[in-house]
């Protein structure tokens, strides 16, 4: 008779489980946060029957953040508890696709975020600005589409990479053919790297140049009222909106460098950097929403 198999067991070291323990408290916390952005947001859309612009980029965030936070924990989870759930590349391909579709659907809406902030609360004499001031609630929501379709674009290229991956594992059969099939593979690599850190380079320019013009448009604005000894409503308004871009800023700017830092360390093993960059990048979602709690 056959001896019967052992069960499976978890092979977790002393870094994995206090990096999950970490991750687990942090998406914790973080959707629990954004849950309570969103019910406040549908709560007033029943009431109102309406949202204004500023509430439904706050609403997608909040749930773009909610699932990213989810596909987040999902996989450090399987990757430090049960990394041999995923060998199934059925398993691997689904968390790699959903984890990159709510990442860059998290970036793009935090940078259509600060974007609206800087178009309505500057004050630029522009033509071109005041044309964008006019039209920005009617190209909120294209601004939210578009956000998605680069989401999905970037989906769909994880799913191309990692397809591309399986077959040339499963083709390699000769030493010649694995060569060949190594140097496409580094050239697909590479060019999907290049789009990855494209669209993080991106949506980081973004959120820069929304921090840079409103803080040069407050502190025209602050020259002008000077000789004003009444206090100015839209001064409030420049101060809030001020601290939430900052603050954003200084936290958008960690995180686009640990994400930059998640391709150079991509074909590389764990080691204690990736561990605080995953620390890093789950403790962002929730941070920046608890700060948009209490500034707005």
């Amino acid at each position: 008779m056959e001896a019967s198999l052992p069960p499976q067991k978890s092979n977790v070291t002393a870094h994995g489980a206090s990096t999950v323990a970490i991750i687990t408290l942090e998406a914790f916390a973080g959707m629990c946060i954004n849950a309570f952005i969103v019910c406040v947001l549908c709560i007033a859309w029943v009431q109102k029957k309406t949202l204004n612009s500023n509430e439904k980029i706050l609403l997608l965030l909040g749930c773009s953040r909610i699932s990213y936070l989810c596909s987040s924990w999902v996989s450090q989870f399987l990757s430090k508890i049960y990394p041999k759930y995923l060998y199934a590349h059925t398993i691997l391909l689904l968390l790699a696709i959903f984890q990159t579709f709510f990442n860059y659907s998290n970036l793009w809406v935090s940078a259509c975020l600060c974007g609206f902030y800087c178009i309505k609360i500057a004050n630029f004499r522009n033509s071109f600005f005041i044309y964008l001031k006019v039209k920005v609630d009617r190209m909120v929501p294209w601004l939210l589409l578009g956000s998605e379709i680069v989401a999905l674009a970037m989906g769909i290229v994880i799913y191309d990479l990692m397809e591309t991956a399986q077959s040339s594992n499963l083709t390699s059969n000769s030493q010649e053919n694995f060569w060949e099939e190594g140097i496409t593979m580094d050239k697909h690599c590479y060019s999907s790297f290049f789009l990855a850190g494209f669209g993080y380079a991106a949506s980081f320019m973004a959120v820069s140049f929304s921090a840079v013009f409103l803080l040069f448009s407050r502190w025209r604005h602050k020259r002008t009222m000077q000789t004003s000894s009444m206090k100015d409503l839209s001064m409030d308004a420049h101060i809030r909106a001020m601290k939430s871009v900052l603050s954003f800023l200084v936290m958008y700017s960690i995180n686009f460098v640990c994400l930059v830092l998640t391709i150079i360390y991509a074909m590389t093993k764990e080691n204690i950097m990736t561990l605080l960059i995953s620390i890093y990048l789950c403790a962002f979602p929730g941070v920046h929403s608890l700060f948009q709690v209490f500034i707005q």
